[in-house]
């Protein structure tokens, strides 16, 4: 147990003794923390993240966390440069990952504004900083007073995987030995996996099945996407969690698509999908049919709505449950801040003051209203709404990625319910015309990108509390890593779009086509809601089964190709945990080699990112062809890369049955 020493290993705390936990560094010790080498290190860590994020989330609809890898290199870094205490590192990961949360939040929604009529003309360096930092800025600072609601109070409870992992990483680069080396092992294990498949191309990065259109039980889906870090991931968050998760996505996959396609085969009249990338079917020059969509197009075109449905319904009941723990935080809040003018607030408790927070919050609203040229200017209701809508998510998303972590957060589920409920109130006004796709686009990308830094943010906060950092120099150094990311995100999402054009083969930006066409749809009176209802009520149903909906949404959400090696993660978990008293937590061997999977893995993703952006990727996956039967699309490949990932399953047990201490 980790609640009474600060050797113990971070993130292993009872969910009953949070207020006996005791961090790696006690609130008694003040080492070296926000130092300008710290600051200044974290914030080009921050440009570096950002502009690689945006990368991939323009060519694939999803990014990674980068706080470990970040952690991974504060540590090699600063090591070089003289030394550094455990919380100098930290302050290094707080700061260069803002950089990947925040352009993840850009990506999904800002290039929605260059298929709308009106909002080709803000799509300009100027305003994709500015809304860059205003979601960034506002994200940061709605998690100031959810700190101790989620963080300290419900600690033991959510479990914050990446934060976790983290600390872990923190924790062994400060001690070295056998923590170390198996963090690092687990970082050299899930580089090598990436860099063989993604880089080399040596073999299959998905594996998988659908059944035929023309079969009983059409277009049942099974795909894994055997990537290193989904594996850890699936480790760390345990096997009750990932399994909920991947309950959800047998539902979309192995339930409704076969339904939806049953049906469908009955229908012989088009009924138009939602994705407008969908070409017509050359055959008749119609749109396709339901009977002749493959099961990506299926998903993409009515069964993600109904994924949407669930997170929304599920979100709105989160953030009920957690309404009392919010007003509980608050008035502790104002009791620390009279304590903290008495000079008695531990150093681990100093935090934004709520007047910090108030001002800026106003501050952001005004800014929103007022500057010119934002598509916002003079509309006070989209300013209040972007508000109190990013607070709602903000919560959300802590919650969220406390349960599953920052990279399987469904930030566009989130952002979908933004611009349902947005362009819902634009109607009932009567606010139809095109000028208004572009405002409602831009309060869904302030909380997207608030969303998604909010996330990042507890996930931050969560390391910090393990290891013992002080909240205000995190909060601090957030807001350094936004301002110093938007200069590269603004830049690098310019840079694709000239060089690719967004919306393009190379760059499709399917998550802010599938923004534009949402806005369109609703503006237009034109959205499916009996699909998105049914979303709503599976999620009522569970919770009237007396089941926590919101990991199940989650799971309907995604691909099953990112919940199902999760999924494997946990079952890994359970394994090294079956017949067992003594959880592997206690133990910690499984949880530090998972985070260098996810560490290795994110590192490398980001490595491929970099080569396909600078077209230098050709001469590495020459070398795939050399063995072509192992990464083309055939049944030999499809079971020797199954082997490996198996594979790479047992290692992780094999190592997580090591002791450490």
């Amino acid at each position: 147990m980790a609640t009474s020493a600060p050797e113990s290993s971070p993130g292993t705390a009872d969910p009953t003794a949070s207020a006996a936990f005791a961090p790696y560094v006690p609130a008694t010790e003040s080492p070296a923390e926000f130092t300008l080498k710290a600051v200044v290190i974290g914030a080009l860590f921050g440009l570096l993240f950002g502009a690689s994020t945006v990368y991939l989330g323009l060519r694939a609809g999803l990014t990674v966390s980068a706080s470990i890898p970040i952690a991974v290199l504060a540590i090699s870094v600063l090591k070089r440069l003289g030394g550094s205490t455990i919380l100098e590192n930290n302050i290094v990961q707080t700061i260069g990952s803002a950089g990947e949360s925040v352009a993840g939040g850009v990506v999904f929604t800002v290039p929605a504004l260059i298929f709308l009529a009106s909002g080709a003309s803000y799509f300009t360096y100027v305003q994709i900083t500015m809304l860059t930092l205003v979601g960034g800025v506002l994200g940061t600072l709605m998690m100031v007073p959810l700190r101790r609601a989620l963080i300290v109070k419900e600690h033991g409870v959510l479990p914050y995987p990446e934060g976790t992992a983290c600390a872990e990483v923190l924790v062994a680069g400060e001690r070295g030995g056998k923590l170390a080396g198996l963090v690092f092992s687990g970082l050299g294990v899930g580089a090598l996996w990436k860099g063989l498949s993604w880089i080399f191309n040596l073999f299959l990065t998905e594996v998988g099945y659908s059944t035929p259109r023309t079969s009983q039980f059409p277009n049942a889906t099974l795909n894994i996407d055997i990537s290193p870090e989904y594996l850890g991931v699936g480790y760390v968050i345990g096997p009750r969690i990932a399994g909920t998760m991947f309950a959800g996505g047998v539902l979309s996959w192995l339930v409704l698509l076969p339904l939806l396609s049953i049906l469908g085969s009955y229908i012989t009249v088009p009924f138009p999908p939602i994705h407008p990338n969908f070409a017509n079917n050359p055959a008749t020059g119609l749109p396709f049919l339901i009977s002749e969509m493959a099961p990506g197009q299926l998903w993409s075109a009515y069964i993600r709505y109904i994924g949407a449905g669930a997170v929304l319904a599920s979100g709105l009941i989160t953030l009920g449950r957690t309404i009392p723990t919010i007003v509980s935080s608050a008035v502790d809040g104002i009791r620390g801040f009279g304590a903290a003018a008495g000079g008695t607030i531990a150093r681990t408790d100093r935090e934004l003051p709520m007047s910090v927070v108030l001002i800026g919050t106003l501050v952001v609203a005004l800014v929103l209203a007022l500057v010119p040229g934002m598509p916002l200017q003079g509309n006070v209701l989209a300013a209040i709404l972007t508000v109190i809508f990013a607070f709602f998510f903000a919560t959300v998303s802590s919650r969220i990625t406390g349960l599953i972590g920052t990279s399987s957060n469904p930030i566009s589920g989130m952002t979908i319910a933004t611009l349902i409920l947005t362009c819902l109130l634009f109607v009932a006004l009567g606010w139809t015309g095109d000028t208004y796709g572009p405002v409602a686009i831009c309060v869904g990308a302030i909380v997207c990108i608030a969303a998604a830094n909010a996330g990042n943010t507890s996930q931050d906060l969560k390391t910090g509390y393990l290891v013992g950092a002080t909240p205000l120099y995190q909060q601090l150094g957030l807001l350094v890593g936004v301002a110093a990311s938007a200069i590269s995100i603004g830049a690098t999402t310019l840079y694709m779009h000239q060089v690719f054009g967004i919306g393009s083969a190379d760059i499709p930006a399917p998550q802010a086509t599938l923004m534009a066409t949402i806005v369109k749809g609703l503006l237009s009176h034109n959205l499916p809601w009996g699909l998105v209802l049914v979303g709503v009520f599976v999620s009522l149903t569970l919770e009237l089964c007396g089941i926590r909906s919101l990991s199940f949404a989650v799971g309907s959400y995604l691909p099953i190709a990112t919940t199902a090696p999760i999924f494997v993660g946990g079952l890994v978990r359970w394994w090294v945990e079956r017949g067992s008293e003594t959880t592997e937590s206690d133990l910690g061997a499984g949880t530090l080699f998972s985070s260098g999977l996810i560490a290795g893995g994110s590192i490398c993703g980001i490595l491929y990112a970099v080569l396909v952006g600078t077209k230098s990727i050709g001469p590495f996956q020459a070398i795939g062809n050399v063995i072509p039967w192992f990464h083309v699309e055939t049944g030999v490949a499809q079971v020797a890369s199954a082997a490996l990932f198996f594979a790479l399953a047992v290692v992780t047990v094999r190592m997580a049955q090591r002791k450490v201490m």
